[in-house]
């Protein structure tokens, strides 16, 4: 309710309904697959990476604390790297 009375007191109200429309009729590409690749797929390769790590250490390593530490580790490396190959790709 204090919005619409403030627009109405405003010099410039005409201005902004223009605005809003323009921005609401702006045709644009999707912006889904960069999302995807900008968060979602940095999660999933941690995770995933986490998971096969910790199984192969589980094998090699008998000290549960080393295993947690060395396999969160090498995915944080796994992760980077492939934000840094999306990078270079991208470029």
């Amino acid at each position: 309710m204090t919005e619409q009375k403030l627009c109405r007191q405003c010099n410039q109200s005409h201005d902004c309904q223009r605005i809003y429309q323009k921005l609401g009729n702006i045709e644009s590409p999707s912006v889904t697959f960069k999302v995807i690749v900008a968060f979602l797929l940095p999660i999933v390769v941690f995770i995933t990476s986490l998971t096969i790590l910790g199984r192969i250490l589980d094998e090699l390593i008998k000290a549960k604390e080393l295993q947690t530490a060395l396999g969160f580790l090498l995915a944080i490396s796994v992760t980077l790297a492939l934000i840094l190959a999306i990078k270079i790709i991208k470029k």
